[in-house]
């Protein structure tokens, strides 16, 4: 059976902290033996749409919405975009109205808005909790993630959560072959194994800071 190594967080240029071009990616993924990116720009989904059109096999179409009450919610397999500012639980069922998975990114990273306190209110609509974001500082944030994840019986993902070339990769599932849609994608993460490196240094915070300084000067490069 053919396994498939596949990145379920990362952002391109057209993310406001981050000036990831499309090209950069695709090749550091080919590099890196990453056969598949979940793109997930902040509430943006041209870039994903970007790099699918480049090589419409690795790229999964994402969003991580910054939802009205402040933390992010990312959908999978989307093909309209979920406005930023929408309530936390109309984000979930849009995200399932377009036949997407609800995934929850870093939910224990107060730094990043992730939000404990209405875990248990959403945990119905949640379909993948995010068990290892190579972001992460402490690690202790992701093992929390897999504890919640693990008590409420939640399939588990992982991602780079990169905001540069150097991350992609970092944060990954090894998952059989899917094709790209809900019920198929969900059962292959049924049977993934979660993998990554330790957290990153918070230095590479400092790069998503500078990032949303340029972005302000000069467009990102394309």
């Amino acid at each position: 059976m053919t396994t498939l190594r596949m990145d379920m967080h990362l952002h391109t240029y057209r993310s406001f902290d981050c000036r990831n071009a499309p090209g950069a990616i695709l090749r550091a993924a080919r590099e890196r033996g990453l056969d598949r990116l979940i793109v997930t720009d902040h509430n943006e989904i041209r870039g994903a749409f970007e790099l699918r059109e480049r090589d419409p096999e690795r790229i999964v179409v994402g969003e991580e919405v910054k939802t009205r009450e402040g933390f992010d919610v990312i959908g999978i397999l989307l093909h309209t975009l979920i406005p930023r500012g929408t309530p936390a639980r109309e984000t979930c069922e849009r995200i399932h109205d377009q036949g997407g998975i609800v995934y929850l990114p870093h939910p224990f990273d107060g730094s990043r808005a992730g939000s404990p306190r209405l875990l248990d209110s959403l945990a119905e609509l949640i379909d993948v909790v995010e068990v290892h974001n190579a972001r992460c500082f402490p690690a202790s944030l992701n093992r929390r993630a897999l504890e919640w994840a693990t008590e409420r019986g939640k399939l588990m993902g992982s991602g780079s959560d990169a905001h540069t070339i150097a991350e992609l990769g970092r944060g990954y599932v090894e998952l059989p072959h899917f094709e790209k849609n809900r019920e198929s994608l969900l059962a292959a993460l049924s049977a993934a194994r979660v993998t990554g490196t330790i957290s990153t240094s918070p230095v590479y915070r400092l790069a998503s800071n500078w990032a949303k300084i340029m972005n302000r000067i000069s467009p990102a490069p394309s």
